[in-house]
């Protein structure tokens, strides 16, 4: 058990230090921003305490904030997929799995897997970016920034979690 919340909190410094050091410094045609520290919330367990995930989200959110100076902005966006993760992990999970199942490919199949971790991503950047423009007077601006970063934070999701997988 001990093991596992170190583990846990290895990855969050890893993913924490690599949003604020690497991937808020990229800035693609001036809108697609990787916002890779939520891809910490997809690797929980089936049967992870509920209260448990909202506490690392939050955790996560804040870290960031605090290195990516976005004022509670990610605090919020990953607290709300740290709610929804639960639930949408046991909709999508097969339903002959184990109890303590690890989403991955492998176990969920390439189909639900992927559909899990884009919902989580497009919610999260979807409040992300609601709240950090706090304006909708330039909605493309807005579309554009969202769409584009959701589409490079997902396909870098996608090569860290087939690298990931390979190894294994």
């Amino acid at each position: 058990m001990i093991i596992r919340e170190l583990i846990h909190l290895l990855q969050l410094v890893a993913l924490v230090a690599l949003q604020a050091l690497v991937f808020n410094h990229m800035h693609l045609f001036g809108y697609a921003t990787p916002l890779v520290y939520v891809c910490f919330l997809l690797y929980f367990p089936l049967n992870y305490s509920r209260c448990g995930i909202l506490l690392w989200g939050f955790a996560a959110g804040l870290l960031t904030d605090i290195f990516s100076n976005t004022p509670g902005v990610g605090t919020a966006s990953t607290t709300l997929v740290a709610m929804i993760q639960p639930v949408l992990l046991q909709a999508m999970a097969p339903k002959d799995c184990v109890e303590d199942m690890m989403p991955n490919f492998h176990t969920m199949g390439y189909g639900n897997y992927a559909r899990f971790f884009i919902i989580l991503i497009v919610v999260h950047h979807l409040l992300f970016f609601a709240l950090e423009s706090f304006s909708y007077f330039n909605p493309l601006h807005l579309l554009l920034s969202c769409g584009s970063s959701i589409a490079l934070t997902t396909s870098i999701v996608w090569a860290i979690e087939h690298l990931l997988n390979r190894k294994s």
